[in-house]
């Protein structure tokens, strides 16, 4: 038997219910603030992803599915290409190509759909996962650098968390400098490692040469200690990067988002700058955050573009769906009618009283016309419908038809132009 492979998975009824309720609310919350759909392609060329993320990223260096792709043609050169294991980079490239920074505007743009990683399998981490993303970029002069931008994307993102449900979560929030004060915060690590840093896992011992500051981002236990005891970069951000911070702070406590300051978060990626963030919550064990982001003032200028600074979030969605309380069944929503056909020729006349029903937005599953009555209404309850209605050739002779309701074993007749109405109302 052929099986899915791992790392992936199939999303199947009842459990769907809960993903579209999420994703329902999160395009419901979006449009209140105005941003926009964007669908990029599932598969880029390799250095957008090589320069945007970060060569010394585990994403690029370990994690992404990549292919080499000739094409048919003798004359079409070899390109490499790789399935998008995030979306920023995606959305950054398509405002570049597609020149959105003409309109001098703020662009609002949202996507939802899978991503792909070479990662460990585990409990809410699959190697096709999805994520619900959303950026703000544009021109300095339409306020794209502007603290308000970034306390509006976090309040955002608690009025989404409590639209599905969510509560008990925390607001991580720190600042990872600019490229002013970066080289300086390095520095101190690189020193501050030097001590230790034979102690440490080998990721470590290599990020520390290539990239000090992806060492904040282990994970590995045994690290943490020695994590702990490295400076800070709140202590290191210059003037500008200070006062930005500040004034995101001093907006959320304005609009009573909460939050905590995590000097030692960073994100996984090279690409930030400045506010950096994590919503977490209990439910999700040691790997709790829900969904990160942050600001990427730079990016735009590192792929060939114009200065465009932008911020962002990701949230994974099985990940979300985990924490969730709610029970997929309960808001998994099962048909008002079965329509049971007795007798030769009943299809016929039941799928034209489905369509009347359909057409008036009563939800309906046909039955079929080879069922005895007592298969037809054990199939009604068992898909959860509230009412079985019965379409012999008496019922449609007086253009009435038996009503049964499924809880209470109560039967009633209804002529055929009232029927739709008494499914609605009564349910």
């Amino acid at each position: 038997m052929i099986k899915a492979v791992r790392g992936t998975r199939d999303l199947l009824p009842p459990d769907t219910a809960l993903w579209n309720f999420v994703e329902t609310a999160a395009r419901d919350v979006f449009r209140l603030y105005n941003f926009r759909e964007i669908r990029t392609p599932i598969f880029e060329q390799t250095q957008l992803f090589a320069r945007s993320v970060g060569e010394e990223t585990d994403i690029v260096s370990k994690e992404m599915f990549t292919w080499e792709d000739g094409g048919r043609a003798a004359s079409e050169k070899t390109q490499s290409l790789t399935l998008r294991p995030e979306a920023t980079a995606g959305i950054v490239r398509a405002y570049i190509e597609h020149d959105l920074n003409r309109s001098g505007l703020l662009q609002r743009l949202y996507m939802m759909g899978p991503m792909f990683r070479r990662e460990r399998p585990q409990k809410g981490r699959y190697r096709q996962f999805f994520q619900i993303d959303a950026e703000v970029i544009g021109p300095p002069t339409a306020g794209s650098e502007s603290p308000s931008v970034d306390a509006e994307l976090l309040e955002m993102l608690a009025t989404f968390l409590e639209r599905i449900g969510i509560t008990g979560w925390t607001l991580e929030l720190n600042s990872v400098g600019c490229a002013n004060d970066r080289p300086k915060y390095n520095e101190a690590l690189r020193a501050a490692l030097a001590r230790d840093i034979d102690k440490m896992c080998e990721d470590c011992r290599r990020r520390a040469v290539t990239n000090p500051l992806r060492v904040l981002d282990c994970k590995v236990p045994e690290d943490q200690p020695i994590i702990e005891k490295l400076p800070r970069m709140l202590d290191y951000l210059d003037e500008s990067c200070r006062q930005h911070f500040q004034a995101v702070q001093d907006l959320l406590a304005a609009v009573g988002v909460p939050y905590v300051i995590n000097s030692r978060m960073v994100r996984g990626l090279d690409y930030y700058t400045r506010t950096a963030f994590e919503f977490t919550h209990g439910a999700l064990g040691a790997q709790n955050a829900i969904l990160g982001g942050g600001r990427y003032d730079g990016l735009s200028e590192s792929l060939g573009g114009p200065k465009a600074p932008g911020i962002g979030f990701a949230i994974g969605e099985d990940r979300l769906v985990l924490a969730l309380g709610q029970t997929a069944e309960a808001l998994s929503h099962p048909p008002d009618a079965y329509l049971a056909p007795l007798g030769a020729g009943m299809d016929r006349e039941a799928a034209r009283l489905a369509r009347e029903l359909r057409k008036q937005g009563v939800v309906v599953e046909l039955g079929d016309e080879s069922f005895r009555l007592k298969k037809s209404l054990e199939t009604a309850s068992k898909i959860g419908a509230r009412y079985a209605v019965i379409v012999g050739e008496n019922e449609v002779k007086v253009d009435a038809f038996a009503l049964k309701n499924l809880a209470t074993g109560e039967q009633v007749t209804v002529p055929r132009p009232e029927l739709a109405h008494r499914i609605r109302t009564t349910l």
